[in-house]
């Protein structure tokens, strides 16, 4: 009997061991998931466009295949990757946050100079692939997941910077946590985003009530709108997001005064107001610094990318005569 009880007691203290580490997974992969959330925001920004054309029933399908592809990017390549990357070479990790933080700025600010810049969209409109719809489809979804496998890199790299554990276990079950779960938000969200106007339309359609007939009718009416207002605040988060992730990787690699200049200014603006606004207004000012860092990172790489394709774009010159 007393044999019994001891392993009773073993069995109970692994119990605990096990719901420790349980519970020291969960929080790494949220305080990760947190830290990616910029990224997060831009990759749902940008999927919603992969669907735009086809027909409606086959929205759903398309994200499915992409949501796919996401998980197989970030658990079959991405994850090992990060794995390997933490074991053999973990001073290599601020350098890659460095370079994923730069393009994010990157690819900010070459939308803001898309949006400013209304006849590059029609010139690429004019060129979009043609051809019959199975292969547009497998087309787009080949374009979404290559455009996800970048995305995906950068939030896994930014969640492996985030995790500290001592298990490299611990460390694989948060970044699995992490890689489904932002799939699956990122995707479900855009999976409901899609079909909105179609929910709205069936509504006006269908529903019994007017109250809910007027709700589907400003359904319909308001998506544009609500699909606009997500992909710039997806544009904004990729600045603001990217040079954060500069900031704190320069930071880490010793050159402190970029972020501590943007901190102090942060509290300062926190000092100055009252406590029930004071966290906020805090974020609200390191968000629009980093917002101007990472738009003046991302002009200037846009701008050096732009001047060195024209070098070899160079029009010919025609011969007079």
């Amino acid at each position: 009997m007393s044999g019994l009880l001891a392993l009773l007691d073993d069995v109970v203290a692994l119990a605990k061991v096990a719901a420790s580490s349980l519970d020291d997974v969960v929080e790494q992969a949220g305080h990760a998931s947190v830290n990616a959330a910029g990224v997060v925001i831009d990759d749902a920004a940008v999927t919603p466009k992969y669907v735009e054309g086809f027909s409606a029933d086959r929205e759903l399908p398309i994200v499915w295949k992409i949501a796919r592809g996401s998980l197989f990017n970030k658990l079959v390549l991405l994850m090992p990757a990060a794995l390997l990357l933490s074991v053999f070479a973990p001073w290599a990790l601020q350098p890659l946050l460095l370079l994923g933080g730069t393009y994010l700025c990157f690819e900010g600010a070459e939308k803001v100079w898309g949006a400013l810049s209304p006849h590059r969209h029609d010139a690429a409109a004019a060129t979009e692939v043609t051809g019959d719809a199975f292969h547009l489809e497998e087309a787009k979804v080949r374009g979404a997941v290559r455009t996800d496998f970048v995305l995906s890199a950068e939030i896994m790299v930014v969640s492996l910077s985030a995790i500290h554990t001592d298990s490299l276990w611990h460390e694989a079950a948060a970044l699995a946590i992490v890689a489904v779960g932002i799939t699956f938000a990122v995707y479900g969200s855009v999976a409901l985003l899609v079909k909105m106007d179609d929910i709205g339309i069936h509504l006006a359609r269908h529903a019994k009530a007017e109250p809910l007939r007027r709700f589907g009718r400003g359904l319909v009416v308001a998506m544009p709108h609500v699909m606009w207002c997500f992909s710039t605040i997806g544009t904004a988060a990729m600045l603001w997001v990217g040079a954060s992730i500069i900031l704190h990787a320069l930071s880490n690699l010793g050159w402190h005064s970029p972020e501590a200049t943007i901190d102090g200014i942060a509290d300062m603006a926190r000092a100055a107001t009252a406590p029930p606004v004071q966290d906020a207004l805090r974020w609200l000012v390191r968000a629009a610094l980093d917002f101007v860092v990472g738009l003046v990172v991302g002009g200037l790489m846009v701008g050096t990318f732009k001047a060195v394709a024209s070098l070899f774009h160079r029009p010919q010159a025609v011969a007079p005569g």
